[in-house]
């Protein structure tokens, strides 16, 4: 008897936990058909999965992530692409990226020196 085949679903985030997966997978979780999510790629710098060997792509959690936030912005929101790419930029620089730990980290560094010297 085969085992049924885990159901892909974009609500609340539930989908299968796996390292890696194929666009199939993928546009069944974000509800939208292989060659948009191929689309999506060409036009947003966030969503550029790997490929593997063989050339097929391998999306993370990540990718999905942000093909459901782009699905969001475009279909719902109802920016234009350009619009919805310049939201994203705009998400990305306003970001914690690592330099603004480095700040922060360099930061906290001074304050301690000085409190040491203090002392």
């Amino acid at each position: 008897m085969d085992k049924p085949q885990e159901q892909l679903t974009p609500r609340a985030g539930r989908y299968p936990e796996k390292m890696f997966y194929k666009i199939r997978d993928v546009a069944a979780i974000v509800d939208v058909k292989p060659h948009v999510l191929r689309y999506w790629e060409s036009e947003f710098p966030s969503l550029r999965p790997k490929k593997n060997r063989s050339g097929q792509r391998i999306y993370t959690k990540k990718d999905i992530e942000n093909a459901l936030e782009i699905k969001r912005l475009l279909h719902v929101e109802r920016f234009s692409t350009v619009g919805a790419r310049q939201i994203l930029k705009k998400k990305k620089s306003h970001g914690t990226g690592p330099d603004v730990f480095g700040d922060i980290k360099k930061s906290l560094q001074e304050i301690l020196d000085m409190l040491k010297d203090d002392i």
